[in-house]
């Protein structure tokens, strides 16, 4: 059988050079379920792991449907988490950079001014948390008429979390003529209500489960007291020697006594939880996908569909109290058909919630003894060469197509009368210059950001310096890198 390529659908060359440059080859099984079906605006309801590539699966179709003319939101992606909602708005500007798709994201932790700004601009895609969303809505500074397009991520997610009543008031708001797309792990019964009420004849697409496949993910558990967790979790590491790892713990106290012990002997780690600011999640999030640390102690919130292909093991160092939980947890090791481990620590009392677990993911789970004093003796030299050599950083997947974007500041905007129309009639004057090489446009009140793209930013930015636009001579430089 042939393979399939992106080509094959019905995508723009824009969309179809963006998924080149960030390297995607072929369509992943829940890609090939579901673009087709959505490019023809059919409502879905798909069932399909973490890892499976399902952003893209609706992030595709998305940015292909939305018309870049239109200055109101036409898409709304609905997220559990912040860490969720700032990745997809990653990944919509990543597809849609070549047809100058603006994508915002909107979430708790971070000031509402900022975000009513930027909502005012442009924005064709708008992605969030259920409780920032609907504050937008209710202060209206989100506008909902021209929205065809919603898209429930993580929705089993959602509603463990306590969002579904902040969802059907989102969803009560929006335009009846819409397109609805529902991803979830798994497709417990009140998401299943969700389907029925708000949905048109939706298509079912479910991708069979890869958590529990003995070829791409190794579960095992070691019974152990509370108070022998941690020499356990120094000896599992000293064997295991894991090039990637996270520790999932069940608090925020327990992540910050871990990571401060893990710290005191030396593991390059650090920690992220919810009582963390929302800035530092972030930091700490990038740095462990570039590969700056090994060992990230977590709470649930680095679980919940967190995109790191590289993670090698995960520990459970406490068990989670819910079988779903396990599936995410353990979803975020063998992603992009690599292989991983996860590995449980369990207490005596804990052994009941096993059964349920193991029933879930369909799989009896290895019961291991704990390392010897002999084996840990023989790895530890090969574990502490590797705990002192520096990491190899991680490419960032979006490098290479963001390789020849230049962004420029210029220090003029909606006070000047300026649009984005009159700088792409300026720029694409200028010779060696065409519409096609130019980006996202941000106006601001006092402040534009243009990207120019194909390499073309030196020679726009030469240019610029002595060119006016709409008979304004702006001063332009390249912005800041963030």
């Amino acid at each position: 059988m042939s393979k399939i390529s992106f080509a094959d659908y019905r995508l723009s060359p824009e969309i179809v050079r963006a998924l080149e440059g960030l390297g995607y080859t072929e369509p992943t099984e829940v890609q090939r379920e579901v673009i087709p079906a959505a490019l023809e605006k059919k409502d879905l309801t798909v069932k399909s792991q973490t890892g499976s590539g399902k952003t893209a699966a609706f992030g595709i179709p998305i940015c292909e449907l939305v018309e870049w003319e239109e200055n109101k939101p036409q898409a709304l992606i609905l997220t559990p988490t912040r860490e969720l909602a700032d990745q997809v708005k990653e990944d919509i500007t990543n597809i849609g950079r070549f047809k100058r798709i603006k994508a915002t994201a909107v979430y708790g932790k971070q000031p509402f001014a900022r975000q009513k700004a930027e909502l005012k601009q442009k924005s064709h895609v708008v992605t969030g948390t259920p409780g920032r969303v609907l504050d937008h809505i209710e202060k209206g500074t989100l506008d909902l008429s021209r929205m065809k397009y919603l898209v429930l991520d993580e929705a089993d997610e959602m509603l463990n979390m306590g969002f579904i009543d902040q969802v059907e008031a989102i969803i009560n708001e929006l335009p009846k003529n819409r397109m609805t797309m529902l991803f979830s792990a798994t497709l417990p019964e009140d998401v299943e209500k969700l389907c029925y009420k708000y949905m048109k004849s939706p298509v079912d697409i479910e991708i069979q489960s890869k958590v529990s496949t003995a070829d791409r993910i190794d579960h095992s558990l070691f019974i152990v007291r509370e108070e022998e967790k941690f020499q356990l979790l120094k000896d599992v590491t000293i064997v295991e020697n894991p090039d990637s790892c996270i520790i999932f713990c069940r608090t925020q106290e327990q992540v910050d006594r871990i990571y401060q012990q893990l710290d005191r002997l030396d593991y390059p780690c650090d920690k992220i939880h919810g009582g963390m600011s929302q800035d530092d999640r972030f930091a700490v999030m990038n740095e462990f996908k570039r590969g700056e640390f090994r060992y990230l102690v977590a709470t649930d919130v680095a679980a919940r569909g967190i995109d790191i292909e590289n993670i090698t093991h995960v520990i459970n160092y406490d068990l989670p109290m819910e079988k779903e939980s396990y599936v995410h947890r353990a979803g975020r090791t063998g992603r992009a058909g690599r292989t991983g481990k996860a590995i449980s620590f369990v207490t005596p009392y804990e052994e009941k919630f096993l059964s349920d677990i193991e029933a879930y993911i369909g799989l009896d789970i290895q019961r291991k003894d704990a390392p010897s004093k002999e084996e840990v003796s023989t790895k530890k030299d090969e574990f502490e060469e590797k705990l002192n050599s520096m990491p190899e950083l991680k490419a960032d997947k979006n490098e290479q197509l963001n390789q020849e974007i230049m962004k420029l500041y210029f220090n003029g905007g909606k006070k000047k009368k300026i649009r984005a129309v009159d700088f792409v009639g300026t720029i694409a004057k200028i010779e060696g210059v065409n519409a096609e090489d130019i980006g996202i446009i941000t106006i601001q009140d006092n402040v534009s950001y243009v990207d120019i793209l194909n390499g073309k930013g030196p020679l726009v930015l030469k240019e610029m310096k002595r060119t006016t636009v709409k008979g304004k001579q702006l001063k332009v430089h390249e912005a800041f890198k963030k």
